[in-house]
């Protein structure tokens, strides 16, 4: 077995490595002067097992093309099976047509990645889970809910918590986490007048004196999260966190995020910390390489992925 990583988030690629016990691959992913990717691998895979962990997160269009050349280079010096680990696969939000005339994007890079010489994909809490079905070839969606769960119990009174999906869409999400610690669930009511921004309408479920935790697959500007937390306070909660699987965090959101009445967002490690989220005293972050080094393990030996998650 072999792994590989490109650019996007090194440091989690040194810890999934560090897990298995396993070295990186020498490759070198660097750029021609006039930023076109070039891609070399050092050690023979010919006939190897080779796991490409590479998050298509900021630049998402630099990352991608590090991921898809890195795939063509290893099926071209004839890896026996490849597999791209995206921790965080972007382009998700596009999932559909949201007005005339728009893209599908998430089913356009899945054929990019499966044309470039992908023989299966490993991910994170995709956006929208049926955009497995955007794949031809085999893809499991991990969920980041086992980490969450366990960072929960060991930093919150449990007795005291309400779980809160902070729009409809992400309910079963939050549902999954609320199971699993015993916990209620509320759902904030917004809605979205345009890309990028959030209003409140409704806080369905009784908050009242609850220590509150969001849970969401993405944090972006923050607005959403920064909004909510305002009214589930107003609605009476003692205290609001956030756990959110990918910390996308674009321009001004940590600074967004520090400034407001969150007592703190929880990320994991699926996109490379930035300085203005270090900076953050509110931001934290939890690892997942344990939860992607056993997928990958049990991935290379044939075992079932699923059980992870029982």
């Amino acid at each position: 077995m072999k792994l590989v990583t490109g650019n996007s988030n090194r440091p989690l690629a040194q810890a999934v490595a560090s897990y298995l016990e396993l070295p990186l691959t020498d490759c070198t992913v660097k750029r021609f002067a006039d930023k076109e990717v070039y891609v070399e691998v050092h050690e023979n895979v010919r006939g190897e097992d080779v796991f490409i962990l590479q998050s298509t997160s900021y630049p998402a269009n630099d990352n991608l093309m590090e991921l898809l050349i890195i795939t063509d280079a290893l099926r071209r010096s004839s890896a026996r099976r490849i597999t791209a680990v995206l921790p965080y696969f972007g382009y998700a939000r596009q999932d559909r047509k949201s007005a005339p005339r728009t893209p599908i994007s998430a089913k356009l890079v899945s054929n990019l990645i499966t044309e470039a010489g992908a023989n299966r994909v490993l991910t994170l809490d995709l956006h929208a889970a049926q955009i497995q079905g955007f794949f031809d070839i085999p893809t499991d969606n991990l969920t980041a809910a086992p980490v969450m769960v366990r960072d929960i119990r060991d930093n919150y009174d449990v007795k005291n918590v309400m779980v809160v999906s902070p729009d409809v869409g992400g309910v079963v999400r939050a549902r999954n986490v609320a199971s699993r610690i015993g916990a209620s669930l509320a759902i904030v009511d917004k809605r979205r007048p345009r890309a990028g921004v959030s209003e409140v309408m409704n806080i369905i479920g009784e908050v009242e004196g609850r220590t509150c935790i969001m849970i969401d697959d993405i944090v972006d500007s923050g607005g959403t999260l920064v909004n909510a937390a305002e009214a589930l306070l107003k609605a009476g909660a003692k205290e609001v966190s956030a756990y959110i699987t990918h910390g996308v965090l674009s321009e001004g959101a940590a600074e967004r995020i520090a400034a407001s009445k969150l007592k703190e967002l929880v990320v994991t490690d699926s996109i490379l910390e930035t300085d203005a989220t270090k900076a953050a005293a509110n931001i934290r972050r939890m690892s997942i390489d344990a939860l992607i080094g056993e997928a990958i393990a049990r991935t290379a030996s044939e075992q079932s992925v699923s059980s992870l998650f029982d």
